[in-house]
C-alpha cells in the first residue's frame, strides 16, 4: 500500500535524505519518495504504519519536522484503503522562533532558536483535549463528562496545564526578582563613593567590598543570566551569530577582567587603577547589565503573548461539549472529541455551537461576530448552515454534525492564522542580508572603539575609556530589533484580519495586497448573493413546459454549479420527478449536456448552443435578450438540436457590493468585473454598479487570459471569485481571493478568503495590508535609526564636541528597550479599525 503524508520544516536536499533515512528504517516500509518542493512524502509500506509512529521516529532520529496526513482538498490519491485516523493538529508541544529565522520549521520543545538565540514560542492549538475531574476527588481524570466513582458528583472540566509560553514567563519573573536582588546592592557598593561622607568605606576598605561585589555577581552570572553565555557559545560554535553573542562577548569580557584584576591587581598598569590603589572593576556593570538584559527578555515575552492574542481567542470559541440527540432523547453530554460526522446534537440558548453543521430542527439567531467581524446576529432555521464556535441566541435547535475536529472551519480558521504568522514577508529580505554582517561588524567596530580610544586620547585613562566604551557598543547593538520588525506586524496583523473575517495566507500576501491597484470580480456569488432562484422555464410549445422542466432538472442533478442547484430545487417544488441522465458533461463555462430518455439535451449559453449545432428561432431570441436587460441569467434548453425554452433565473445583488466598490474605487484600485454570463445581463448588473469596466461571457482561460494581460502591463492584479472555474484565474492573480461562502478548490487556490463572502471583506484585507505595511516599515525605520546612531554614540562619537559618554549600563538598558519597543509598535495594530 502507499500513502501520501505532508513533512514540514524541511529546507534542503540535506533535511530530504534525513527524512528519507529514517522513515525507510522502519521495517514496514518499502520505499520512501520525497518531495521536497511540495514537502511531500510517498510512502509505500507492507502494513499500515500509524502517523504517530512516523512522527516518534523521525524526533528518535533528531528530526524536528512535523509529518501529517494531507490536509483537506489535497487527497491522498495513492491509499488503498481509508485513513481512520484524523489529521493530527499542531499546537501544544510545537515551538517556533518569533523572527523565524529557519523559516517554517517548528521544534518539539521549548528552549531557545539555535540562530538568534531567542526564546522558542509556544504554537496554539485548536484541539486541547478537555479532561474532566472531580471537585472532591481531584485524583479522579476521566476524557468525559459524567460522575465521580467516589462521591457521585458531576465532573467539571478540568483546568488546562500552564502553556509552555506562561512557563516561561513565570521562569523569567522568577530570575528576575533573583537578579534584582543581587544587582542593586552591587551597584549601591560601586557608587558609594558618590554618597556624602562614603558611610561604606568606614565600614570596610575597598578592596572588602570588591570581593563582596564579586560574591554577589556570582548568582547572575551563573544562575539568572547563565542562559545568556550558553547562548552565546552555541551562537560562536555554530558562527549564527547574535544579539546574545554580543551580550556574552561584552558583559563576559567585563566580568573575566574583574576577576582577574581582584586576583591579580599587580599585573595591570597604574591607569586602570583608583587612588586606592586597585584596579577599576566592573562587576556592577556585568550585574546590572545582564539584570536589564534578563528584564528585556521578561517585558517581550509577555509582549510575545499578547502578539498571539487573536489566536488565542478565537481558541477560547471552541466550546468542550455538546448535547447529543439520540432516539429523540437529548440528556447525554459528550466531550467535544466524542462528536462525530452525521451526529444530532441539541445547542440550547445562549450555547456555542461546538461543530459546523446545519440545522434540522427549530430556528434561531446566531451570533458569528467572532468568525465573520459582523455584529448582527443572523437568522437561522432549516437547512442553513452553522459553524463551530459562534453563539445561539435566544432559541433552541437541533443540528446534523458534518464537519467535526480539524475540519470546523475554527479550526482552519486558526490552522491558516497559525501558519500565516510564521510566514515571512518579502519586505524582510532586506533585515535577514543586514543581519548576516551585523554581528561581525560591531564586533569590528567594539575593537576599533578600544584601539582608538587607547591610541589617542590624551589621558592616563585612555585604556579604562576605551575598554568601557568597547564594551558598550557592543551591548547597545540591537541585531534582534531589526530582526523582529516584521514578524511580529505580520502575526498582530493576521489576527485582526481573522476576527474581522479576512483570512490571510501568507505574509506575501499581506505585503502584496498593498500593492494592488486592479481587482478582478466574479459576478455570481461575489458580487451577487449567490443564491439563484428560478423565475420562469418558457417552452416554445407551452404543453411542453413540464417535461422540458424535467429533462433539465434531471440533467442538473449531477451538477454543482449554482445555477443547476436552483433549477433542482424549483424542480423539486413542482413536484416534479427526476430521472437518470446517460453521457452527463459539464462543458466548462458554457452549460450541461447528457442523454435523457434517448433525447440529447443540453442547457446552457448561446457558445453551447453553437457548439452543439443547435437551431434558435428569432422569436425565442428577442425574448431571451428582453429577459437579460432585465439582469437575469438565461439558459436555452435545446433538445435533439433543436432549442425548445428557455429557463430564466435572478440573482440579487448583495447589499454591500455597490459601497464596497465605490470605496475600492476612491482608494485607487480599478474593478472590472468578468462574467460568463451574456452581455445584456453584465450590462444591466455593471450599470446598477456604476462600473465602467466589465466583460462578458468570458470562459475559464478568458479570465486567466486578461489578467495575464494587465500583470504585462505592469498591473497588480487581485482576483475575486467563489467557484471551481475561478480558481485558475485565482491562481494566476497576485492574490486570490475567495468567497468563504464558495467552494473548497476556490479556497485552495487563493491568497486571501473573506469568510463571510462580502467584497466590503476586500476593503478590509486593503486596509489591514496598509496598515501593517507601514506599521513595519516603522519598525524598521526604529531599528535602524536605534543601530545607526545607538552604536556611534557607544563609541564616543559626541565626546569631543559635547563631553558626552555612553555608561555601558545605560546602553544595556536601551537595548532592552529596543526589542520591546517594535514589539508595542506592532501591538498598536490590534486597535486600528479596518
Amino acid at each position: 500500500m502507499k500513502h501520501t503524508y505532508k513533512v514540514t520544516g524541511m529546507t534542503c536536499v540535506g533535511c530530504q535524505t534525513s527524512v528519507e533515512g529514517a522513515l525507510g528504517n522502519l521495517e514496514e516500509i518499502t520505499n520512501v519518495s520525497i518531495d521536497l518542493e511540495k514537502a511531500e512524502a510517498v510512502l509505500e509500506m507492507t502494513s499500515h504504519v500509524p502517523l504517530e509512529k512516523l512522527q516518534q521516529t523521525l524526533l528518535n532520529a533528531g528530526l524536528h519536522y512535523t509529518i501529517d496526513l494531507p490536509e483537506k482538498g489535497e487527497v491522498d490519491t495513492h491509499s488503498h484503503h481509508e485513513h481512520h485516523q484524523k489529521p493530527k493538529e499542531k499546537g501544544n508541544g510545537v515551538f517556533y522562533c518569533p523572527m523565524h529565522c529557519e523559516g517554517e520549521k517548528t521544534y518539539d520543545k521549548a528552549g531557545d532558536c539555535p540562530v538568534c538565540g531567542m526564546d522558542l514560542i509556544e504554537q496554539p492549538t485548536a484541539t486541547v483535549k478537555t479532561e474532566y475531574t472531580c471537585p472532591m476527588h481531584p485524583e479522579v481524570v476521566k476524557d468525559g463528562p459524567g460522575s465521580c466513582p467516589i462521591c457521585g458528583m458531576d465532573l467539571v472540566p478540568k483546568e488546562p496545564s500552564q502553556s509552555a509560553e506562561d512557563k516561561t514567563y513565570q521562569d523569567l519573573l522568577r530570575k528576575m526578582k533573583i537578579s534584582i536582588g543581587f544587582a542593586v546592592p552591587v551597584f549601591i557598593i560601586s557608587m558609594s563613593d558618590l554618597l556624602p561622607g562614603n558611610p561604606l568605606f568606614k565600614l570596610m576598605d575597598q578592596n572588602y567590598w570588591n570581593w563582596v561585589q564579586f560574591v554577589l555577581t556570582l548568582p547572575i552570572v551563573f544562575y539568572t543570566c547563565w542562559m545568556f553565555f550558553e547562548r552565546a557559545w552555541k551562537s560562536i560554535i555554530t558562527w549564527n551569530l547574535n544579539m546574545f553573542t554580543l551580550v556574552g562577548m561584552g558583559t563576559g569580557v567585563a566580568f573575566v577582567f574583574s576577576v582577574f584584576a581582584l586576583i591579580f591587581p599587580d599585573v595591570f598598569p597604574a591607569e586602570f587603577k583608583t587612588d586606592a590603589g586597585t584596579v577599576h572593576l566592573y562587576f556592577e556593570a556585568t550585574a546590572v547589565i545582564l539584570t536589564l538584559v534578563l528584564l528585556g527578555q521578561l517585558l517581550e515575552a509577555r509582549a510575545h503573548s499578547q502578539t498571539s492574542g487573536a489566536i488565542k481567542a478565537l481558541l477560547k470559541l471552541a466550546p468542550s461539549e455538546a448535547i447529543l440527540v439520540e432516539d429523540g432523547k437529548e440528556d447525554k453530554v459528550i466531550s467535544i472529541h466524542d462528536i462525530k460526522q452525521g451526529d444530532l446534537l441539541r445547542v440550547k440558548p445562549g450555547d456555542k455551537i461546538p461543530v459546523d453543521g446545519t440545522v434540522v430542527e427549530g430556528s434561531s439567531n446566531v451570533d458569528e461576530s467572532m468568525i465573520t467581524g459582523e455584529p448582527i446576529p443572523v437568522d437561522k432555521s432549516v437547512d442553513d448552515k452553522v459553524s463551530s464556535g459562534t453563539v445561539n441566541g435566544t432559541k433552541s435547535f437541533v443540528m446534523v454534525a458534518e464537519k467535526v475536529g480539524s475540519e470546523t472551519l475554527l479550526a482552519q480558521i486558526i490552522k491558516m492564522v497559525n501558519d500565516a504568522s510564521r510566514s515571512r514577508a518579502p519586505i524582510q529580505k532586506l533585515a535577514d542580508t543586514i543581519s548576516k554582517y551585523f554581528v561581525p561588524i560591531v564586533i569590528a567596530v567594539s575593537l576599533a572603539t578600544f584601539a582608538t580610544w587607547a591610541a589617542f586620547y590624551p589621558s592616563e585613562d585612555a585604556m579604562v575609556y576605551g575598554f568601557v566604551n568597547a564594551i558598550a557598543v557592543l551591548i547597545i547593538a540591537c541585531p534582534c530589533a531589526l530582526g523582529l520588525a516584521t514578524p511580529m506586524s505580520v502575526m498582530v496583523g493576521v489576527g485582526k484580519g481573522a476576527q474581522s473575517g479576512v483570512l490571510i495566507k501568507n505574509a506575501e500576501a499581506l505585503e502584496a495586497m498593498n500593492k494592488v491597484d486592479v481587482l478582478i470580480t466574479d459576478k455570481t456569488g461575489t458580487i451577487t448573493e449567490g443564491k439563484p432562484s428560478v423565475e420562469k422555464v418558457f417552452a416554445v410549445n407551452e404543453g411542453q413546459t413540464a417535461s422540458i422542466l424535467k429533462q433539465i432538472a434531471s440533467l442538473n442533478q449531477y451538477s454543482e454549479h449554482p445555477l443547476a442547484e436552483a433549477v433542482v430545487k424549483y424542480a423539486k417544488e413542482q413536484k416534479t420527478t427526476l430521472i437518470s441522465v446517460a453521457d452527463f458533461e459539464s462543458v466548462s463555462g458554457k452549460g450541461v449536456v447528457g442523454t435523457v430518455e434517448g433525447k440529447r439535451v443540453s442547457l446552457g449559453n448561446a457558445k453551447l448552443m453553437e457548439q452543439e449545432k443547435a437551431s434558435i428561432s428569432d422569436d425565442l431570441k428577442a425574448k431571451v435578450v428582453a429577459e437579460q436587460k432585465l439582469g437575469k441569467t438565461v439558459s436555452y434548453i435545446s433538445v435533439d438540436g433543436v432549442a425548445q425554452g428557455y429557463v430564466a433565473i435572478s440573482d440579487a445583488i448583495k447589499p454591500t457590493s455597490r459601497t464596497a466598490i465605490s470605496q475600492l474605487i476612491e482608494m485607487g484600485v480599478e474593478v472590472i468585473m468578468l462574467t460568463g454570463d451574456n452581455g445584456n445581463t453584465a450590462k444591466a448588473v455593471a450599470e446598477e454598479l456604476g462600473l465602467t469596466d466589465y466583460k462578458a461571457e468570458c470562459l475559464p482561460e478568458d479570465k486567466l487570459n486578461y489578467i495575464k494581460e494587465l500583470q504585462a502591463k505592469g498591473k497588480v492584479v487581485a482576483m475575486a471569485g467563489d467557484g471551481i472555474n475561478d480558481s485558475p484565474a485565482l491562481a494566476q492573480s497576485d492574490i486570490g481571493i475567495a468567497m468563504g461562502t464558495g467552494t473548497d478548490v476556490a479556497m485552495e487556490s487563493a491568497k486571501i478568503t473573506l469568510v463571510k463572502g462580502d467584497l466590503l471583506g476586500i476593503v478590509k484585507a486593503k486596509n489591514l495590508s496598509h496598515k501593517v505595511m507601514t506599521n513595519i516599515k516603522q519598525n524598521l525605520f526604529f531599528a535602524f535609526i536605534y543601530n545607526v546612531l545607538g552604536v556611534p554614540i557607544a563609541a564616543g562619537v559626541l565626546f569631543p564636541v559635547f563631553g558626552l559618554l555612553l555608561s555601558p549600563m545605560i546602553a544595556a538598558t536601551a537595548m532592552s528597550f529596543s526589542s520591546v519597543s517594535v514589539i508595542m509598535n506592532s501591538l498598536r495594530l490590534r486597535s486600528v479599525k479596518i
